[in-house]
């Protein structure tokens, strides 16, 4: 059939993008084949994720969004829409990026998939003996008991009296958390001080506060009297007492006693979604043991007992999910033959992603970002949805070379099931593979946010474009590498899967760890190097920021130039901030404001007032170096840099924390530019900046080249040979083999992941590596260098 005989249905094969200006985006229009699969590429920042994420998939979901009728869309988050002129040809977009999943304390890798939901109808069919419903093997459900009347019409309109049970598997004594707690009262109060001098030492309990001025009103304790001195009575309300009503300056309260309060504000949530200080409080003041009663498996002994060929729910679930895939693979019950049909392909999935090493009980809290993308994709993976826009961000993160294949392939069959791939990435081997590349630049922020070329990857290499120079990049190894100035000794780590792992982790140098994905590297250097005395640990815990926040205040830079503006015009310091007195009044230093429309999407103007420069006119009369504070928060880092460094309005403190924020690449974000509007990597690299001010002589970097463009490599590992040749000792956890080529010594863990790995497989230089070839990362480092000069320890 010639297109034109076409039928019109089939002629609707292009996303047409149109005047797209959403941050830096120069009203950008391109036309993007659909059933295709499209990588996106450029420098950090130059606006992939906003052409991509914050345009195409975010107009998508909100047109998806308004064909729900207004009262479900009252339930659903509010999308405004795009700043673009015309969008055309949008399909359903499913968008899987780096986000960590929830850190609920209830949320498992099982839990957050359809696995453990499919385990529990299995044992409620098949477990003996037979103990319920599925309801019965979850940990989140407890069993209920009630009896009471209720009216049965049996024509006369008798009332009956009956009994109600509800059977769930949640363990009674640790409320399905698996773990309970023991406070350290010790930590929780100077039992020297009363409480109106200040005794209570937990974050919030400030002894003009609400919570001491109830325990003070009650009549319970004397507020006067220090703690140490409480009477056996006073003692036991103070610290225990049940709910109680109180009357407080007239007002009727809740006077508790501070563990129950504690161990319900604090430990019902999970540690690791905590914010820092709250969380380094219950770190220090609460020691956590597995459950006695089941083990820290959650579940209660009637779930335990159901067992399938002896095993009982929690134990497979506690498996490795390729030995549960094989377990599940060995069963025969006809009726059940569909259920074990999608078991098995669930859990085929997690292994053919490269998840295998997981278990069904990991918290999912505890899965890095990479981890929790390819959780997300399970679900998709044996979706009968066609014609649907697949959205990756860099999918690659925390894959080893040897799993990028496998990642590759995953790609490429959703493209083949008739649908559209979009992918924002940096890494060649999955460049290689598009259908159609789109290069964002030709830089960073304000010099970025235009198509600098879109076509096929040779185009690509051929065009001259930024990333087409750099896209077969190699670095070579070293000529020599440095000697170490001592070790860190490492015995007998047990941590996960590690099997009693003793290393000699050498110091003063720059040290790689590397291995497939699941062979222990974080567990090795964040459980035993991590958290020893003088080592800052710059992990992939994301940074989380309101609109408000920006890289001035996460960085504490705008402390010193606040400073700075209130000594130059003999002001408060106070003024210079939007979040205090020198906010708009009208905005309160937003600069934007917010309209709720209600069942509409809800709509975000520009101040009137301040035209969002976030303060009061008076302020802005303030001026250092010429400027004033709307305009210094505008700055570029990169300017922001020579502004505060010479001159009047030089500042060391500024100046200092501006070099950092360079340093990692960052030299095109404005200062003022909120959070929000960072990459995942753009956020990593802001939090290393951050990290870079604090004193310790080992610095541990995990995956610091996430969301790293080819061309921003050289600059970081610049950057890690600065921190060494000053003293420093660094450990960096990597992929990436231009970093493992570029390292003094690497130790590989493996061979495989999760029970198969946990050891060391290789110690030693790059070069002897690359010669031995003897392991999975060995394989691929020589490839990658291909006959680069050999590299001999010496002194530097």
């Amino acid at each position: 059939m010639t297109s034109s005989t076409r039928h019109p249905a089939d002629r609707h094969d292009l996303i047409r993008v149109q005047g797209a200006r959403e941050n830096n985006l120069k009203d950008v229009s391109l036309d993007i084949p659909k059933r295709r699969l499209t990588v996106f590429t450029g420098v950090s920042g130059s606006g992939k994720s906003s052409l991509v994420f914050s345009t195409i998939a975010a107009e998508s979901q909100r047109l998806i969004n308004e064909t729900y009728s207004t009262f479900v869309q009252n339930f659903m988050p509010t999308l405004g829409r795009p700043e673009v002129d015309v969008l055309d040809g949008l399909t359903t977009a499913i968008i899987v990026d780096q986000e960590r999943m929830g850190a609920n304390s209830r949320s498992t890798v099982g839990t957050a998939t359809d696995a453990n939901a499919m385990l529990r109808v299995l044992f409620s069919r098949l477990g003996q003996p037979y103990i319920g419903p599925s309801n019965a093997f979850s940990f989140n459900i407890p069993s209920v008991r009630g009896a009471g009347k209720i009216s049965v019409e049996k024509g006369e309109g008798k009332t009956e009296e009956r009994v109600f049970t509800s059977v769930g598997g949640m363990c009674p004594r640790c409320e399905g958390m698996g773990s309970v707690s023991d406070i350290d009262l010790s930590r929780l109060y100077d039992d020297s001080k009363s409480l109106n001098e200040g005794a209570l030492t937990i974050p919030g309990y400030t002894a003009d506060g609400w919570l001491v001025r109830i325990f003070g009103a009650s009549g319970f304790v004397d507020p006067d009297k220090p703690i140490r001195d409480y009477t056996p009575q006073e003692r036991q309300d103070f610290l225990y007492k049940e709910p109680t009503k109180v009357k407080v300056e007239k007002m009727n309260l809740t006077y508790e006693g501070l563990v129950p309060r504690i161990q319900k504000s604090f430990l019902s949530k999970d540690v690791d979604a905590m914010q820092p200080h709250i969380r380094a409080f219950v770190e220090r003041a609460v020691t956590f043991a597995p459950c006695p009663e089941c083990g820290g498996t959650r579940l209660s002994e009637a779930a335990r007992s159901s067992k399938i060929k002896g095993i009982h729910i929690a134990e497979a679930c506690a498996m490795q999910i390729s030995d549960l895939a094989e377990w599940v693979r060995g069963l025969d019950a006809p009726n059940v033959a569909p259920l074990l049909a999608s078991l098995r392909h669930t859990l085929d999935s997690f292994v053919e992603i490269g998840l295998g090493y997981l278990s069904l009980d990991r918290p999912a809290g505890t899965l890095s970002g990479g981890e929790a993308q390819r959780t997300k994709m399970i679900r998709h993976l044996g979706s009968s949805l066609t014609d649907v826009t697949y959205v990756f961000d860099e999918p690659t993160v925390g894959l080893h070379p040897h799993d990028i294949q496998r990642m590759n392939d995953l790609l490429l069959r959703l493209r083949d099931k008739g649908n559209t791939v979009l992918v924002v990435e940096h890494k060649p081997e999955l460049i290689a593979i598009a259908d159609h590349v789109v290069d964002i630049g030709p830089g960073a922020g304000t010099a970025g946010g235009q198509v600098v070329f879109q076509g096929t990857v040779e185009g690509l290499q051929a065009s001259g474009t930024l990333t087409g120079r750099h896209l077969n990049d190699r670095i070579a190894l070293k000529p020599s590498v440095r000697k170490p100035s001592g070790v860190m000794k490492v015995r007998g780590a047990r941590s996960h899967n590690l099997k009693d792992v003793d290393v000699d982790i050498p110091l003063g140098v720059l040290v790689v760890v590397t291995g497939v994905a699941g062979s222990g590297k974080s567990s090795l250097i964040h459980g035993s190097v991590g958290t020893q005395e003088g080592v800052v640990s710059v992990d992939q815990a994301p940074i989380r920021g309101s609109r408000r926040s920006n890289p001035a205040t996460y960085t504490d830079l705008l402390e010193p130039i606040r400073k700075a503006f209130a000594k130059a015009n003999g002001v408060k310091p106070a003024l210079f901030s939007a979040n205090s007195e020198g906010a708009c009044p009208t905005c309160n230093g937003a600069g934007v404001i917010y309209t709720d429309l209600g069942m509409m999407a809800g709509v975000t103007t520009v101040c009137e007032e301040c035209e969002g420069r976030r303060f009061q006119a008076s302020v802005l009369d303030y001026r250092f170096g010429g400027l004033n504070i709307a305009e210094v928060l505008d700055l570029p880092v990169a300017d922001a840099v020579g502004f505060f460094g010479t001159g009047e309005a030089r500042t060391p403190a500024a100046h200092a924390i501006l070099r950092r924020m360079a340093d990692v690449g960052l030299g095109y974000l404005r200062l003022g530019q909120p959070l929000t509007t960072l990459s995942g990597g753009e956020r990593q690299r802001l939090k290393l900046a951050t990290h870079m001010g604090a004193e310790g002589g080992v610095y541990v970097l995990d995956e610091p080249t996430t969301g790293l463009h080819l061309a921003d490599l050289k600059q970081l590992l610049g950057l890690l040979d600065r921190l060494v040749d000053s003293g420093k000792s660094v450990i960096v956890i990597e992929h990436n083999q231009a970093v493992m080529a570029h390292a003094d010594w690497l130790i590989d863990l493996g061979p495989g992941a999760g029970h198969d790995g946990g050891r060391i497989v290789f110690e030693g230089p790059p070069a002897a590596l690359v010669a031995a070839k003897s392991t999975l990362t060995g394989e691929h480092l020589a490839a990658f260098v291909g006959g680069a000069p050999k590299a001999r320890p010496q002194a530097r």
